[in-house]
């Protein structure tokens, strides 16, 4: 498919993505620009602030977005999944340049000027409105220039909180491995980040010191300037009243369960079943899909969602910390009893299927050698490169107790990347061994090979459903689709499902709506 046949098909949900981004652009810069300039001349009046506050919105800017999205989350009002809590973080990170922008301005006025002023009898008041304001205003416009562009970027992060726009696009491309998804996402954000800082450029110029002559003749381009801006107020308020409007539908309509997934395919389809299933069941479902990380944990914790999908390897080692074991029901219980006692969190049966960590090399690569465990290949690794996801080599039964038990070696340290991306890595001979998920669907298209674990390393990751044991009284029906989905989904299924997705491009809905057909669910 053509990247131009692709907008054809997808142009509204395009759309629906872009307005989206334009509203957390335009309204946490907005609001960056009401704290930011404030503070920024009180800071000029302060000189005993100027140090701490400037410090604290400089260490802001420097906690990685996810890191902030997780810490946001768990709090009241100001936290939880979507738009909100992006653009919270969003104002954080346009603080800074703001502020800065605004201290340098002012205090970069003449003193001379400034002497004039006070010589003309005008007050502190006068000499900041007509005097230094105006002429700090093209290097205060800078900081907010600066502010949007950065904006426009960490926005393309927001879709890892649920809070929709072009990062969605992004996210999907890079997991599903097509171009076509991570052209539409990065380059309308890559064209908005050169209209703002272009429109605001000419609005910059326009209070710039300079000549008649020179103002004249780049009048009509800051016109054009204006006008570009005018446009994304207006895109920026359709947006809002769009979103309103869906806000007063959704309470009226009272949506009784919240379900979210993991930032990866497999999670996405697994809560699309639940979810479908529950409004086959006339149960009102509010989707927040593609949350990264711990997200989905920390928001089922905090109250902001009803359920997730999530394997007990995962939970047992990555959230309750214990050391890998090898038996599934010992495992499972272990998780169901603490998850209980701990987060008030219910864990349903087993789906059917266990996704544990598939460790993968070209497939011409293992028919050469004659591969077939991991065992194997150990003596070939120091010749190799390998690539693993970040969530493998942090985690407690991952890379490091996994090349102890194995004595691996490889030819340079293991190169730490998006999960996604190792795949792509793998085929393309840039790495030689990776660490991926045994039912993931581009391991036949890409003609890999997973090595058996014949020393039994890995823990069982079995995939389960989390949900708040208070949602489950809330909603019966939602025991009821649980307890269906109970061994319904196999390992050849599920791996059937994300190879539909990934790699035959069709959508999550259409893929999940056929198979609960055919289910008879």
């Amino acid at each position: 498919m053509t990247f131009w046949n692709f907008l054809q098909q997808n142009w509204p949900e395009l759309l629906t993505l872009l307005r989206q981004h334009l509203w957390l652009v335009f309204v946490s810069t907005l609001i960056a620009v009401v704290i930011g300039i404030p503070t920024g001349i009180l800071l000029t009046r302060k000189q005993s602030l100027r140090g701490p506050v400037l410090g604290v919105a400089n260490v802001m800017q420097t906690i990685p977005s996810l890191a902030l999205f997780g810490f946001l989350i768990p709090l009241p009002f100001i936290g939880g999944i979507g738009a909100r809590t992006a653009i919270v973080a969003l104002v954080l990170y346009a603080l800074m340049p703001i502020m800065r922008n605004t201290v340098t301005g002012i205090l970069g006025v003449d003193r001379n000027v400034r002497e004039a002023a006070v010589a003309m009898g005008m007050t502190d008041r006068q000499i900041l409105w007509q005097v230094e304001l105006p002429l700090a205003m093209s290097v205060i416009l800078t900081g907010v220039r600066v502010a949007m562009v950065i904006a426009v970027g960490v926005t393309t992060i927001a879709a890892e909180v649920g809070a929709g726009g072009l990062g969605v696009y992004i996210i999907r491309g890079l997991r599903q491995y097509d171009n076509n998804l991570l052209l539409a996402g990065a380059v309308p954000a890559a064209l908005m980040a050169l209209a703002a800082d272009f429109s605001l450029g000419l609005l910059e110029q326009r209070f710039s010191v300079e000549t008649k002559a020179n103002k004249r003749r780049r009048a009509l381009f800051s016109r054009i300037g204006l006008a570009a801006i005018a446009l994304v107020i207006l895109l920026a308020a359709y947006g809002a009243w769009r979103a309103s409007r869906s806000q007063s539908q959704s309470i009226a309509g009272a949506p009784h369960v919240v379900v979210a997934s993991k930032d990866f395919t497999e999670s996405v389809l697994l809560a699309e079943i639940v979810a479908q299933m529950l409004e086959a069941r006339g149960v009102a479902v509010a989707r927040k899909f593609e949350l990264g990380g711990n997200l989905p944990h920390d928001a089922l914790v905090a109250g902001q969602i009803d359920l997730y999908p999530e394997y007990t390897g995962t939970a047992y080692t990555a959230i309750l910390k214990h050391p890998p074991v090898t038996d599934p029901r010992v495992v499972y219980e272990q998780v169901k009893q603490e998850y209980a006692e701990e987060f008030k969190l219910a864990v349903s049966e087993p789906l059917g299927f266990e996704n544990t960590f598939a460790i993968l090399v070209r497939g011409a690569e293992a028919r050469r050698l004659g591969l077939k465990t991991i065992s194997d290949a150990a003596p070939h690794a120091r010749g190799w490169r390998a690539g693993f996801g970040q969530d493998f080599m942090s985690r407690a039964d991952g890379y490091p107790g996994f090349s102890k038990a194995y004595g691996l070696r490889f030819a340079e340290q293991p190169r730490e990347m998006n999960l996604s991306l190792t795949y792509i890595a793998l085929s393309t001979g840039k790495v030689d061994l990776i660490a991926g998920n045994s039912t993931e669907g581009r391991i036949a298209a890409m003609d890999l090979v997973q090595l058996a674990d014949d020393r039994r390393y890995f823990p069982p990751y079995e995939a389960v459903y989390l949900v708040r044991t208070a949602s489950l009284s809330r909603v019966p029906a939602l025991g009821e689709v649980l307890e269906k989905l109970a061994g319904a989904i196999s390992t050849d299924e599920m791996r059937q499902l994300n190879y539909e997705v990934d790699a035959n491009k069709r959508g999550q809905v259409e893929v999940v709506r056929e198979w609960i057909r055919k289910k008879g669910l």
